[in-house]
């Protein structure tokens, strides 16, 4: 390590001695579910889904009150794996190419991946599941940093490979190390997830350095297919309708402890129709929704008890660090549901249902708004960390963190070192704060000393202590919000307080400047234009 401390070594030999070093770093599992509310599971108030092995560890780990993600897929996962603002990442808007460094679809290089880094600190880097930060071959995992991948580059797949599938633009591309992989005749995506993410560790298990597994589900995203003997499980569990379960979640949070005593219930959405004013065959087409929805969600759980049960079998149960996350809200898009094939019952092989905003309001509450906004419905997901040496179990905090202080966590359990070149690059400067005085008891909340920040298709916000303010596109009119008494966004003190909202606005521009982010207004076209070819 003198070497290292003098400049002297190369990365790889510093890297080598570290590792040597540091033969008791944890295996590093970090799991994303696509698509899924603040409350859509147990330990965060959703008890009417069935997720045991979230509830354990939230149980015996901590959780987090307010952790933050960029309020839509690609984005999001781009601040995830490279610990940078999406922007600075390259994936400005989405996995579309609009034309400019940081808004062209897929990661760059002066971005490293966290299995870049934790690779080249002596970790076997794994991932199952969705990618969704670079179409092309030359941008897919096994190109930045991981050993194995099993999974999708896209944003979303079918959940089974079905003959009767007759979306043909949504027919599944499913990848195993850069090879095409065709599912099984009624295999469920979710279960082949698991499976490969099984195979991975074993493999890896026979070596004696730790692991680092990506596994990123992408149930419950639409569309809404599950397994039969799941489904079944919740028939007829959702008749009491989205507005008691709304307000029935908001209850358990608070009882809890996810939210505060004093939190509110974010208005109704004036778009949604009262569960009381539907026909009875209104109120039965819509059950059939959740029901496979909480399905899927159940099926992700099940997944995680398979990977604990083989972290026991391979004895690292114990020195394993587990975190789990939502890449955004819950769905919103209006009363009318945007189904591309309503043939065949809702949840079968060859369907393609969407969840929408009817049943998501449930499940982002108590928060306001959905997927795709900065309102904390769109932003505000669980955040679980178990790790059984390290993290005391039970623990409920602020928090108050984000995506970008995930790979510095993850860099500073696993000593590796984040290199200022890269392959002959300048890498970009991590911007974010390890969680670990969190995650072990020495702080409640991230102490960071800067505003977080968001940008996304014109909708802006930014994060200072108690105080957020946000920009809807177009309007671009001025929002205020007191989170520490006043989360359910319902109070615009704007007015006010306009010296904090020249103060935010003076440190957006700074932000924007500095990690490249566009007016939108310039690159609307542009965007509707990529969408139009989303896969």
């Amino acid at each position: 390590m003198n070497l290292l401390a003098t400049g002297l070594a190369t990365l790889t030999g510093a890297i080598t001695a570290q590792a040597q070093k540091s033969s008791d770093r944890p295996n590093i599992i970090m799991i994303m579910v696509d698509d899924m509310g603040f409350s859509d599971i147990s330990p965060y108030g959703g008890t009417d889904v069935e997720t045991p092995n979230l509830q354990k560890l939230a149980d015996e780990g901590i959780r987090f009150r307010q952790f933050y993600n960029n309020s839509i897929s690609a984005p999001t996962r781009a601040s995830l794996i490279t610990g940078q603002y999406q922007h600075k990442a390259g994936v400005g808007y989405f996995n579309v190419n609009l034309g400019l460094p940081t808004y062209q679809g897929y990661l760059n290089h002066e971005s490293l991946t966290f299995a870049e880094v934790l690779r080249s600190a002596g970790y076997t880097t794994l991932m199952s599941g969705k990618w969704h930060v670079g179409d092309e071959q030359s941008q897919w995992p096994n190109q930045r940093g991981f050993d194995h991948f099993f999974g999708f580059s896209g944003g979303f797949s079918c959940y089974y490979d079905s003959e009767n599938d007759n979306n043909n633009r949504f027919k599944m591309e499913i990848i195993k190390d850069n090879e095409p992989y065709k599912l099984q005749h009624n295999e469920h995506l979710t279960d082949a997830i698991g499976n490969h993410a099984l195979e991975f560790i074993q493999d890896a298990s026979n070596k004696k350095n730790p692991f680092f597994l990506y596994l990123a589900f992408n149930a419950p995203h639409w569309p809404l297919q599950a397994k039969t003997a799941d489904i079944e499980k919740y028939r007829g569990k959702y008749t009491i309708g989205w507005d008691s379960l709304r307000q029935l979640r908001y209850e358990n949070a608070k009882q809890i402890g996810v939210v505060s005593s004093t939190q509110q219930l974010a208005d109704h959405d004036e778009h949604l129709q009262p569960w009381n004013k539907l026909s009875y065959y209104e109120k039965e087409y819509w059950q059939r929704r959740q029901e496979v929805y909480a399905a899927m969600i159940d099926g992700v759980d099940q997944q995680i008890g398979r990977i604990l049960s083989k972290l026991k079998e391979i004895k690292r149960y114990d020195n394993t660090l587990i975190v789990f996350i939502s890449d955004n809200g819950a769905q919103g898009g209006g009363p009318k549901p945007r189904d591309f094939d309503a043939s065949g019952p809702v949840g079968s092989a060859g369907t393609f249902y969407v969840q929408n905003a009817c049943w998501s309001q449930a499940g982002n509450s108590p928060l306001r708004d959905y997927k795709g906004r900065p309102y904390e419905g769109g932003i505000g997901a669980p955040f679980i960390a178990w790790y059984p040496k390290h993290i005391k179990g039970g623990k409920i905090v602020d928090g108050i963190a984000h995506l970008i202080d995930i790979a510095p966590t993850f860099y500073e359990f696993g000593r590796a070192k984040y290199p200022k070149t890269y392959n002959g690059v300048t890498t970009n400067a991590l911007p974010g704060h390890s969680l670990l005085p969190v995650l072990t008891g020495k702080s409640e909340t991230v102490e960071r000393g800067e505003p977080l920040f968001w940008e996304r298709g014109g909708n802006c916000a930014v994060r200072d202590g108690r105080w957020k303010m946000i920009s809807i596109y177009p309007e671009n009119r001025i929002e205020l919000y007191d989170i520490e008494t006043d989360r359910a966004e319902q109070h615009n003190v704007a007015i006010e307080h306009p010296d904090i909202v020249a103060r935010l606005t003076a440190a957006y521009g700074n932000w924007a400047l500095e990690n490249g982010v566009i007016d939108y207004s310039l690159l609307d076209k542009r965007a509707q234009k990529g969408m139009a070819n989303f896969k």
